[in-house]
């Protein structure tokens, strides 16, 4: 579980100009922004965009095209269910329908509660133990509901 800031314009300058400089910083920027605040503010992208010369249009395209990247904070814990083929072969489907339900959540919501956040991840790289998933970044492997449920049950 993280502890991510509030939003703090100052602060987010502070991210951006720690890497301005760098070639390619659009996402390490981002990711670190991410890191801070937890997802990448709508007020952060017209800063980003400002600083590396860009439209805003060309920085929400960022944010939009890598499912990486939040828009909104997510819920106290994170839930990353993997999505790829090796896992969809072994039951990551069903497993994703059960998930879904069980949290009655889309992809990319949070619970009513502000709890868990589920969220697709396209390879996790345990793809010999699938379906794989991670839950505040630690990997949860074989999964089935009932392993998956008795991992939501010890959130708090």
């Amino acid at each position: 579980m993280a502890d991510y800031e509030p939003w703090s314009e100052d602060r987010a300058e502070a991210i951006i100009a720690a890497r301005i400089g760098e070639a390619g910083a659009t996402l390490p920027i981002l990711h670190d922004l991410q890191a801070a605040f937890g997802h990448v503010p709508a007020e952060a992208v017209p800063l980003l965009a400002h600083a590396l010369n860009v439209t805003r249009a060309e920085v929400h395209g960022v944010v939009s095209f890598y499912h990486e990247y939040r828009r909104h904070k997510p819920g106290r814990h994170v839930l990353r269910l993997c999505r790829a083929e090796a896992c969809q072969a072994v039951g990551g489907e069903s497993l994703a329908d059960h998930v879904r339900w069980r949290l009655n959540i889309a992809w990319h919501e949070t619970t009513s509660d502000g709890a868990v956040t589920l969220e697709p991840v396209f390879c996790l790289g345990l793809c010999a133990i699938g379906p794989a998933a991670l839950l505040d970044g630690q990997p949860l492997a074989r999964l089935d509901p009932a392993r998956v449920d008795m991992a939501l049950e010890t959130l708090s």
